[in-house]
This record gives C-alpha cells, sequence and structure tokens, in this order.
C-alpha cells in the first residue's frame, strides 16, 4: 500500500533510532490546553494530575494504574504519590480521556483492547475504577487497540490503531456514550475505500489521534501503526522489511457531524499528536511528525479549503529526536514539542503560525514523552514512557513524573517522581483535576 518514497526514508531513519536506542550512553501519546472544548476547563490551578502508568515486572504489583499526584500549592503532600488505582494486569496502558462533564476518566489499554473508566468526581483526590468495556473488538466489528478517548456531546469518541484482522495499521473512529454503550464505527478511508473522501496522495487506512473544531464542523485524525509492529520490541521493527512499510503517512479531515471522511492528507512520517489553536479566529492546527521530525500546519485557507503543509524542522532531522507529543499554549502563541531520542522539550513562537520560530530548549531527561501545560501557562508537566517495548533500556533509562514552573524564559523545577524508585511501573499520560469542578 505505501510507496518507495516513505518506506525507503522509514527505513533509514528507524535504522539510526534503533541505535540511539540500544547504544544510548547512560544518563543520570497531553494536556489542558488542549482537552476537547466540549469539557469544562481547569483555568487556574490544577489539585490534582492522574498519570495513567503501565505496569512493569517487578514493579509494585506489575499491573497497570492510575497513579494520583497532589500538586495543591501548600498541601503537605505537594508532588507527592497520594493514591493508586490498578487495573489489573498489564494492557499496553497509554491513551485517554476525560468525558465531557469531567466526571468520569477513560484509559484505555493497546493490547488486550480494554477500556477502564474511572470515577474522578466522587472523590478526585481517590480515582475508583467503575466500569471495564472488555467488549471493544466485538462491539466495533473488530478494530483493536484503544488510543485517543475524546470527549464530543455525551459521548466519547475513541480513535483506534488496529484491527483484529490482520494487526495492521487499518483501523478506525469508535464511538461510545458516556455510559459505555456502542453507538457507531466510523473506518478510515483506504485506496478503493475512499467513503467519498478527496485522496490527495494515499489513503493508508491508520489511525492515532483525534481532535475537533465544532465552529467549523471538523474534526482531524493522524495516524502511527498497527499492534504487530507497537508490540513488537523496536529493534526487530527495524530489521522486519514488512514492519518498516506499516507506518502511516497520512492525516484525514472528517465532518464532525455526520463522521464522514472529507479528504485525505499526505503527511508522511508518520503524524501523531493533533493541537488545535483555541482563538475564534483561529482555524489551525498543528502535528509533528514522528520518523522525519518536521512541523505540520493543517490550516483553512481563504477559499474555505483545508489544506497541510510542512512549516519547520525540529531540532535536527538527520538524527531523529522522534518527537511524541506538543502542546499549545492558551493564547495560541506558544507550542512546546517534546523529542523522545534526545530526551529535550523544544519551545516555537507560533505568532505566525506558517513561520514557527524555536525559541527554547531544555534537556528533559534520558527519555521524554508527554507534555501537559496548565491554562495559565505557568506549569508545565513531563512524562517519561513512549511503549513498553520501545522505551529505552540501558542502565539510565528513566521513568518519571517532572513538574516545572514557566515564566515564559526558563523552565525551573518543580519536583520529580521516579516511578521506580516508587515501584509504580512506566508513566504515560498525565490529566488534571480538581475537586472545585464538583463542588
Amino acid at each position: 500500500m505505501m510507496t518507495p518514497r516513505p518506506v525507503m526514508f522509514m527505513t533509514r531513519t528507524l535504522a539510526v533510532l534503533a541505535l540511539l536506542l540500544l547504544l544510548a550512553p547512560a544518563a543520570p501519546r497531553a494536556d489542558e490546553t488542549c482537552m476537547s472544548p466540549y469539557m469544562p476547563k481547569i483555568t487556574g490551578q490544577e489539585e490534582f494530575i492522574y498519570v495513567w502508568t503501565l505496569g512493569a515486572e517487578n514493579l509494585g504489583d506489575g499491573s497497570d494504574k492510575v497513579v494520583t499526584v497532589d500538586v495543591r500549592p501548600g498541601s503537605k503532600t505537594y508532588g507527592k504519590v497520594i493514591n493508586t488505582a490498578s487495573v489489573g494486569g498489564r494492557n499496553e496502558a497509554h491513551h485517554g480521556g476525560l468525558t465531557d462533564d469531567r466526571r468520569h476518566l477513560w484509559l484505555g489499554g493497546l493490547d488486550t483492547s480494554k477500556i477502564f473508566v474511572f470515577d474522578i468526581a466522587t472523590d478526585p483526590s481517590k480515582p475508583k475504577l467503575e466500569k471495564t468495556i472488555d467488549t471493544f473488538v466485538k462491539d466495533s466489528g473488530g478494530v483493536v487497540g484503544p488510543h485517543g478517548h475524546y470527549a464530543l456531546p455525551g459521548r466519547m469518541m475513541v480513535a483506534a490503531l488496529s484491527n483484529n484482522k490482520d494487526h495492521s495499521g487499518r483501523t478506525a473512529l469508535v464511538e461510545y456514550t458516556n455510559d459505555g454503550k456502542y453507538v457507531a464505527t466510523y473506518w478510515m478511508p483506504i485506496d478503493g475505500e475512499t467513503f467519498g473522501a478527496r485522496v490527495e496522495r494515499v489513503a493508508d487506512g491508520y489511525g492515532y489521534d483525534l481532535r475537533a473544531l465544532p465552529r467549523k464542523n471538523i474534526m482531524l485524525s493522524s495516524s502511527f501503526t498497527g499492534w504487530s509492529n507497537y508490540m513488537m520490541d523496536v529493534g526487530k521493527v527495524v530489521q522486519d522489511e514488512e514492519a518498516m512499510k506499516r507506518f502511516g503517512q497520512t492525516m484525514v479531515l472528517w465532518d464532525l457531524h455526520t463522521k464522514k471522511p472529507l479528504k485525505v492528507f499526505d503527511v508522511p512520517g508518520v503524524p501523531l499528536e493533533i493541537r488545535f489553536a483555541t482563538g475564534d479566529n483561529h482555524n489551525w492546527a498543528f502535528t509533528a511528525t514522528n520518523l522525519t521530525s518536521k512541523l505540520w500546519l493543517i490550516y483553512e485557507d481563504d477559499k474555505g479549503e483545508w489544506q497541510a503543509d510542512e512549516v519547520g524542522d525540529i531540532g535536527d532531522p538527520s538524527k531523529v529526536p522522534m518527537p511524541v507529543a506538543m502542546s499549545i499554549s492558551a493564547d495560541d502563541k506558544l507550542l512546546f514539542v517534546t523529542t523522545f531520542s534526545d530526551g529535550m522539550v523544544r519551545a516555537y513562537d507560533i505568532t505566525d503560525p506558517h513561520h514557527p520560530k524555536q525559541t527554547y530548549e531544555k534537556v528533559i531527561g534520558h527519555q521524554v514523552n508527554m507534555v501537559s501545560q496548565s491554562w495559565d501557562g505557568k506549569r508545565v508537566y513531563f512524562t517519561s514512557s513512549v511503549l513498553s517495548r520501545w522505551d529505552k533500556k540501558d542502565e539510565g533509562s528513566e521513568e518519571y513524573l517532572r513538574a516545572y514552573n514557566w515564566d515564559g524564559k526558563e523552565l525551573t523545577p518543580a519536583f520529580d517522581i521516579d516511578f521506580v524508585a516508587e515501584k509504580l511501573g512506566k508513566p504515560h499520560l498525565m490529566r488534571f483535576g480538581s475537586a472545585s469542578l464538583y463542588n
């Protein structure tokens, strides 16, 4: 399905990535500003950070869990773990999302395709597992790997990664009600079955993230890879010629109301996180390509047509820094981008989104993944884990939640939690909580 140009590039870049992961010297997939517009926002001080954590052998109970961290200024337990809620077993904990009323947190397991629904409203300091949806594959008609969980009015839209027929990247969006009842499956367009979508170059059918811009009645989805790749050790992936062909190179524009695909953009190099601007007249979003290390802008042009343009580099693409997550500030002026391979975060001035300019960079750790920014722009949080079989494995590997204060010029450390020392596992997704939302 993929053509020689992206395949050859991915083969070369993933070979470099393998060396970075296997030979790196020892060293010492989501944030408040980019949540669904249908959700209430924590515009002041967040009180809790919920960290969806991969279970790891010989670390505590070895199970995936929600780890709750107290971030209330002045609290005796500020910067400390105050609760853990295990789901039992390892499911490849990865992404999730809050419902539109912000009372429940949906979290997915990429390996088992289970969805875990936590009640965070009854006691925001102690999330409680309320429901496990273990029928996702059956409900959806063969979709595997629930990834992004995005709030729509009374609904959760789950962007998945794979299918149970061949475990490739062909996948779909799956819609549920907030109380966990299946609604519908919307398969990604592929060549020969585009569902009416216009295709710029190729329709590969892959999925990853999902974001919406309701006032323009659109959704955007991005693409990664399927179960057969993300559950394989990264060293084996780069040595497998067929596996190297199975990486996404598209984004899809959807009609938000009808859930029909409208256009398939050509975005080679694995576009991952999608972040829409929030300004009333800012009709644009950013993504970053994981293997090519490029910033892409998806925007509405003067004719009302949506376009996707490459607008800049992230670090030195020849070194494969591997961008994994991003966050746009509430005023749409600053973009944080994390890069897994070099453990860095970079900040870009996006006042002119067509010409982003890097203004800051900092090493966060030996590896870094998610970045979550507070709505007031004063605090930024980072976690370390990407995938259980893709994380760095040398003696200097780290698993952490790190918090920083941001004054617009410099990130200064606030606290640091070592998830290995605490026997918690591998921290991935972060979501914010506050008791004031339910008073």
